[in-house]
């Protein structure tokens, strides 16, 4: 059943990922996700590189598969060293009031071009019967099924694409007819990785109102002009926190220029004159960016955080922690972290500790499938503490560089 007419529905939500012969990820396997995510690990344990899975995926819809491949450096990059086939990325998400949809991607390099080699989509509608795909494509030819809930008795219709290197999902997902791949279209171009910089919020873009900031953050400026514009209410929420988490800040401005140039201003308590945002601090900037991005009026479906503890002060990322968790009403989140700070406000079914075997690969497992880790947390443990103590096998380069103990015969998440 659809949502009822005149309700909210939930944002769509990733349960599952399968990701194989990217980088360092071989073959690695990320089941019952969280609405909050968060991967821990030594350097060099694969973090960044299930990162940049989410991120290659939503460019290959935003700018195309041949840019998103490129940039990464072809197959000689992209693919996992020592292994043949295709990189492989299968995701498993559910829109309210639909079945559980699987979204299967594998990309080959041929004549030193990518090439889409496979491409389906499929679900399972009720609790019998098989798995029905209702888009189906490889290397440009296949089919798909129309309809608001596709059936495998519809009639399936033959649409070559243009080229190789072509998604389906992206190419039909224009189309009215195929409301279902439309919306998978719409979820994974409107995911938000970010790489938020505070040497880009200091920035003076041209004036003018945006909506959503940029991965580095340089439309900060912008964004706030759009927040004051439209939604006052919830932009002075966001000046509530900030003040909050940086003493005496009392306001953010951004003011139009005669040159056409936006200049974002922060306004301190005592002092009559507000700064300019380049002469202040890292942290207040990221701390503000990531408030602006946490308290978005019409939130991302799906948002990525790399490293949030980078230039703020320890004392606030368990806060920083439980903003993330608040946000998930709206959106997903997977975050990135080293700190324990961040971790002591995580649940151990919301962290995935990541190692590379004795092969070089990258294996994940779920903190609370650790043994011992959920007993040491009812009896009031915060993992932050546990990991520094070395309770959670990794993280720390001088002494482990193994596998975290964990129960025999488990290997996935």
């Amino acid at each position: 059943m659809k949502p009822s007419p005149g309700r909210p529905s939930a944002p769509a939500r990733i349960e599952y990922m399968k990701v194989q012969n990217f980088r360092a990820l071989r073959e690695v396997e990320f089941k019952d996700l969280t609405p909050l995510t968060v991967l821990l690990g030594p350097n060099g344990s694969g973090k960044s590189t299930v990162f940049d899975v989410f991120a290659f995926l939503a460019e290959c819809f935003e700018l195309g598969l041949r840019r998103a491949w490129d940039k990464r450096g072809r197959a000689k990059e992209l693919k996992t060293r020592g292994s043949d086939g295709p990189v492989s990325i299968e995701i498993k998400y559910r829109e309210a009031g639909f079945p559980l949809i699987t979204y299967h991607l594998a990309v080959d390099e041929h004549q030193g071009k990518p090439v889409v080699v496979e491409e389906w989509l499929r679900w399972k509608r009720g609790s019998h019967g098989q798995p029905f795909r209702f888009l189906d494509y490889r290397e440009g030819l296949g089919r798909a099924v129309s309809g608001e809930l596709p059936d495998a008795q519809d009639r399936r219709v033959e649409v070559p694409l243009k080229a190789p290197d072509l998604l389906a999902v992206n190419a039909l997902g224009q189309f009215a007819e195929h409301p279902r791949v439309a919306a998978l279209r719409d979820f994974i171009t409107g995911w938000y990785v970010s790489y938020l910089s505070a040497d880009s919020a200091r920035g003076q873009p041209e004036a003018g109102p945006q909506e959503r900031l940029t991965k580095t953050g340089d439309n900060l400026a912008n964004v706030i002009e759009d927040l004051a514009e439209r939604h006052a209410s919830q932009l002075q929420r966001i000046f509530s926190v900030l003040r909050k988490r940086v003493p005496r800040i009392e306001r953010v401005l951004a003011e139009a220029m005669p040159d056409g140039r936006l200049l974002l201003q922060i306004k301190d308590a005592p002092f009559t004159d507000p700064i300019l945002a380049r002469f202040a601090s890292d942290g207040t900037l990221k701390m503000l960016a990531y408030l602006v991005l946490l308290y978005d009026p019409t939130p991302p479906p799906f948002v990525g955080i790399e490293e949030p503890e980078n230039f703020l002060h320890p004392r606030l990322l368990p806060e920083l922690a439980e903003e993330c968790r608040m946000a998930t009403e709206r959106t997903q989140l997977l975050v990135t972290t080293h700190s324990p700070f961040f971790l002591n406000a995580l649940r151990p079914e919301e962290v995935r500790v990541l190692w590379r075997d004795e092969l070089g690969y990258t294996q994940t497992q779920r903190a609370a499938d650790l043994v011992g880790v959920e007993s040491f947390v009812e009896h009031g443990a915060l993992l932050g503490h546990l990991w520094m103590e070395g309770q959670l096998g990794v993280g720390d380069p001088l002494v482990n560089q193994g596998a975290p103990t964990r129960p025999l015969g488990s290997r996935s998440l």
